[in-house]
């Protein structure tokens, strides 16, 4: 049980202690809730932080329920099983899609304002977030940054099933978990304060 995410980010910290200062290596965050892990371990190894904005898709008229993932710069990865079964139309997964990128378009802009994007090409990438349910979001962050020809990337994270991280490491170089539960039904469950993290408190974050 994690204290909060920054105590989870601290633990995560001591696995990743290799890269240490190393040159050529960059963390991620997934906002908001892997902002706090990650902003924990770039104080603790002296590592440069940026963010990378993915969020699940939620199914039409059931929000809460992911039918996969998009990333702020369009990539896309569905659970196709769950969309057929629930029926869900081309327009309407379309519509959704939209609905997400949008709004991870806005809150791109007030996360960065004026300051660039972290250059990735050759670098080694540290995704990280405050735990991995479905995988879906990761997945597409993944996949934005190998676009983006980077050295290698590495998914860490507080906790995660091991079958989650299994289908993550087919398309990672490296993957670090603090705690791998057999049962995992939500990430907070994990957490003794897992309150929502606001925009404001990304920003400040991001902004030491």
């Amino acid at each position: 049980m994690f204290r909060d995410r920054g105590h989870a980010g601290e633990l995560l910290a001591a696995l990743l202690e290799r890269y240490r200062g190393q040159p050529g290596t960059v963390l991620l965050a997934l906002p908001r809730g892997g902002v706090p892990v990650a902003a924990s371990v770039a104080n603790a190894l002296a590592l440069p932080l940026d963010v990378l904005l993915a969020h699940k898709i939620g199914a039409p008229g059931e929000p809460e329920l992911a039918i996969g993932a998009v990333s702020v710069d369009g990539v896309v990865v569905l659970d196709q099983k769950a969309i057929a079964a629930m029926g869900i139309s081309e327009a309407a997964l379309e519509t959704a899609i939209s609905h997400e990128q949008v709004e991870l378009l806005r809150r791109e802009r007030l996360y960065r304002g004026d300051r660039p994007r972290l250059a990735l090409s050759g670098q080694t990438v540290i995704l990280i977030d405050d735990g991995l349910a479905t995988g879906y979001t990761m997945l597409a962050a993944v996949r934005a940054v190998r676009r983006q020809q980077p050295a290698s990337i590495v998914v860490a994270v507080p906790v995660a099933l091991r079958e989650t991280l299994d289908w993550l490491r087919a398309e990672t170089d490296e993957t670090v978990c603090v705690d791998m539960p057999k049962r995992l039904e939500a990430v907070g469950q994990f957490y003794e304060d897992f309150s929502q993290i606001s925009d404001e408190q990304v920003i400040e974050e991001l902004s030491r």
